[in-house]
């Protein structure tokens, strides 16, 4: 199973996450949101760590509101994330701790900024036939 797979969508750009678990989905979502940003896949020295929580009334509501945070925090941060670790999650609550690297250009910079995270065909949910999750989000680029 891969993590996730990038999408284009006119003028903006999406992706589709999979796990095996609501954790699982929610952590290659922002696996996937970042390697966007940061033109791929990178490996780079980890400085900067901060705990997230995020509530909503239902689960796709805090789909949303865990990718915002996250790019909130890249944004006023001045952040690319790579490491992802949910500590609790229900339908209506997120806690965890993220990990990456200040941005500090050329090693570490932003090749393609997200302006927002969007609701337009917004989804998560779990496959009965495969037990598998799956989560579908636009980003206005």
């Amino acid at each position: 199973m891969k993590p996730f797979e990038i999408i284009d969508h006119t003028a903006d750009i999406g992706l589709i996450a999979y796990g095996h678990n609501k954790e699982e989905v929610f952590e290659n979502a922002a696996r996937g949101m970042f390697e966007i940003m940061a033109g791929g896949e990178k490996s780079f020295k980890e400085d900067f760590y901060d705990k997230i929580k995020v509530e909503a009334d239902q689960l796709e509501d805090l789909f949303f509101a865990w990718l915002s945070k996250l790019l909130y925090l890249a944004e006023t941060k001045l952040v690319i994330l790579n490491q992802f670790q949910i500590n609790k999650l229900t339908d209506f609550q997120l806690k965890a701790e993220v990990r990456g690297a200040k941005i500090n250009p050329p090693y570490v910079k932003i090749e393609k900024e997200i302006k927002a995270v969007t609701y337009y065909a917004l989804e998560i949910k779990k496959d009965e036939e495969s037990g598998l999750w799956r989560a579908r989000v636009i980003f206005d680029l």
